[in-house]
This record gives structure tokens, sequence and C-alpha cells, in this order.
């Protein structure tokens, strides 16, 4: 392949016109399509700056076929990963954030009539368009893998250090809101009294530090989610039924799934038996810890990823 072709295929990849390139690089339209159709030859300086641009080295540039460089996203991996990150990352939060309203109602109307079984049933309204998300997430991503059972690395690694910058920030994110919730909460709690009119001012407290917490989760989840995206030879291994990891995977789901199911079911019984509401929604944060724990024990001696 030519210059002219590598310098065209370079610019269409990049949804780059003739007339931005050229004002990127100081020249007329003109020189840009001379290239291009391989009439004429740019300079030294601005073949530096086009493999500048378009993050490739000279020799690439000039004298090899780019374009056997780059692998095309036939299957729409990227579009399908993305628009499941969000579903999975939206019923995540919607739980969450059902939860948090429930406490928050259950701590401001202490005084109306059966206001926990109304907060729980607005609680479990989250909760059944969480799962109805989460089951038609599983649908697609079923038959999705069905259809697409591996896919080629087409991820450069340009794309993936960029989201990992991107994976950072969220990271550290969702960390800095935990910390100023922690610190909302304990600096609230040493200036208010421990009663507002009819309300527990601690547990209101509490409800706050849980905006918090659902915030920095969403975020965690989101980054997760995406961060999976661009492990390929996970995907592909996962969707092999005779590796390691697919069998793995298998089992974190269904102890995970045993867990949350094992935590909801002591914190109905905690909160109708007890009364104990607020206290029984930390069980989900020590079932969500478990989960992590049973995943990295259970992956511990894949040998497939490394």
């Amino acid at each position: 392949m030519s210059l002219g072709e590598n310098l065209q295929f370079l610019r269409k990849k990049s949804n780059i016109t003739q007339e931005q390139l050229a004002e990127m690089l100081e020249v007329s339209r003109q020189s840009v399509s001379k290239w291009e159709s391989d009439t004429t030859y740019p300079e030294m300086d601005k073949l530096l700056q086009i493999s500048g641009i378009f993050h490739c080295s000279l020799d690439d540039l000039v004298q090899k076929d780019i374009n056997t460089q780059y692998v095309e996203d036939k299957a729409h991996y990227d579009e399908h990963h993305n628009k499941s990150s969000r579903q999975i990352t939206t019923g995540v939060s919607l739980i969450l954030s059902g939860l948090t309203l429930m406490l928050f109602l259950v701590s401001v109307f202490p005084k109306i009539e059966k206001m926990e079984y109304l907060a729980t049933m607005i609680f479990f309204i989250f909760v059944a368009i969480a799962v109805a998300i989460f089951v038609m997430t599983g649908l697609q991503n079923d038959h999705f893998s069905k259809k697409n059972p591996v896919i080629e690395n087409f991820y450069t690694e340009e794309e993936k250090e960029k989201f990992h910058q991107k994976f950072v920030v969220l990271i550290t994110t969702g960390i800095v809101l935990i910390f100023i919730g922690l610190i909302s909460m304990m600096g609230l709690c040493a200036v208010l009294p421990s009663t507002l009119g009819n309300i527990q001012t601690e547990e209101l407290i509490g409800v706050l530090f849980l905006f918090f917490v659902t915030i920095a989760v969403t975020l965690f989840v989101y980054a997760g989610t995406q961060s999976s995206k661009y492990n390929i030879k996970h995907y592909n291994l996962m969707h092999d039924t005779n590796s390691v990891t697919y069998k793995n995977d298998k089992l974190t789901g269904i102890v995970c799934g045993c867990l949350m199911m094992i935590a909801t079911i002591i914190f109905l019984i905690c909160g109708f038996v007890g009364n104990l509401w607020w206290t029984a929604a930390v069980i989900y944060s020590v079932s969500g810890i478990a989960c992590g724990i049973a995943s990295m024990i259970i992956n511990r001696n894949n040998e497939e990823e490394k």
C-alpha cells in the first residue's frame, strides 16, 4: 500500500476531512488531495506531523500496509457492550437508589401509619424495574454471545490507554465520594442534635451517606463493566465451554446470586419482624464484599487469563 493510500485510510478511520487535516498541517486541501493520490510527496516535517496525528510510526506510514494492522469490529461488539454496560449500571443504581429512598421515607416520616410498608413497596418497585433490566440484558448478552462466541481483538493500544485514564478518574471519584460521605456524616453527627422533631438525625445522616455510596458504586460498576469490554481474551474464554474461565464464571454467578438472595431474605425478616430496616441494610454491603472475595477465590488459580 502506498503512502497516499495509507494516509487516506488513516484519515477516514479518524473521521477527518481533507480540509481538517490540511488545517492541522497548515497546508492547502489540494496538497492533502495530491498526497493521497500519490501525485506529490509531503516533506519530512509534514510526514512527522502526520505520524503524530495518527499515532503511527514513520516506517508504517511510508512503507507498510496500515490497513492490515486494524481489525474491524464486524460484530458491533463495542456498541453491544456499551449498551450492556449502561443497562447493568442503571439496574444497580436503581436498587441502591430505591434502598436510599426507602430509608429516607422511614427516617423522615416515622409517625405516618404503615410507612415502613409503603417505603418497602417503593423499594421493591425499584428492584422490580432493575430485575427486568437485568433479565433483558442477560437475554441480549446470551443472544449476542451465541451469534459471536469468538471476537477478534480489534482495540488498539491507544484506545486501551485512553480508557485506562478514564477508568482511573472514575474509580478515584468514587473513592473520594465515599470519603466525602463519611466526613459529612461525622461532621453532621457532631453538630446536630440527636432528634429534630420526630426525625432521628442519625438515621437521616446515614441516608445521606448511603446517597454518596450509591453514586460511588454506580461509578464503580460502570468502570468495571467498561473495563471488561477491553478484555476480549476473557470474553472468548468465557464462551468456550471447555475453558476454566467459563466454569469459574458460572460458579461465581451461582455463588453471588445465592449470597444476594440470602441478603434480601435477611433484610426483609429483620425489617418486618424486628423493624430494623436501617440496621439490616448493611447486609447488602456485606454481601457485595462477600461476592468480591468469592470471585477472587474462585479465579485465583486461573492461568488462562495470564
